[in-house]
C-alpha cells in the first residue's frame, strides 16, 4: 500500500482514476491469485485491504471507525467489480483453461488419489471451484470444455456472488 501512496495524495486526480490504477496495480501484483487456495482467512484479508485503499482513495480518516462492510464509502466508489470476484473470476477461468489443455495438468486435476492424514482435510485448489459453482469438479469440468458455455457460467456464479 505504501508504494502507491503518492497515487493516493494526488488532488489532481480524480477518485474513479485513482480507483481505477488502484485495483489495477494490486491485481498486477497479485498474479498468482488464480493459484490460490482460499480460506476464510484470506477472503477477508482480500476484503480488508480493499476497503482501506478506497477508504485512502476518499481520504476517510481511521477515526472515524468505517468498518469493512458495505459502508458508504463503497456506494460512493461504486467499484465495477470488487476485489474477491475478481480473483473468483480469474481462478475460474484459469481452472476452464488448464480442463481445456489437456495435459499434465489436467490428468493431476482429475487423477488425485492418494491417504491424507489424521485430522481437519487441507482446503484443495478444487473446494473453491465447487464451493462457486455448487457442482462437482467432474461436473464444471465437463462444463468447462465448451469455452463460451463456461465463460456463461463464469459471468453467472460472479454476478451472483456480488
Amino acid at each position: 500500500m505504501r508504494s502507491i501512496d503518492c497515487l493516493w495524495k494526488d488532488r489532481s486526480l480524480h477518485v474513479k482514476v485513482k480507483q481505477r490504477e488502484s485495483v489495477r496495480i494490486s491485481l498486477d501484483s497479485s498474479t498468482g491469485c488464480k493459484k490460490w487456495t482460499l480460506k476464510a482467512v484470506d477472503k477477508r484479508r482480500i476484503q480488508g485491504f480493499e476497503m482501506t485503499a478506497y477508504r485512502r482513495l476518499l481520504r476517510v480518516s481511521w477515526t472515524t471507525h468505517q468498518t469493512n462492510r458495505p459502508t458508504p464509502v463503497l456506494q460512493e466508489i461504486q467499484p465495477q467489480e470488487r476485489l474477491l470476484a475478481t480473483v473468483q473470476r480469474r481462478k475460474l477461468q484459469y481452472f476452464g483453461h488448464v480442463v481445456r489443455a489437456r495435459n499434465l495438468c489436467t490428468e493431476i486435476l482429475e487423477n488425485i488419489d492418494g491417504k491424507r492424514r489424521r485430522g481437519r482435510p487441507m482446503r484443495r485448489w478444487t473446494d473453491d471451484i465447487k464451493d462457486w459453482s455448487n457442482r462437482s469438479v467432474a461436473e464444471c469440468s465437463m462444463l468447462a470444455r465448451d469455452r463460451q458455455q463456461w465463460r456463461l457460467h463464469v459471468h453467472e456464479m460472479i454476478s451472483n456472488s456480488q
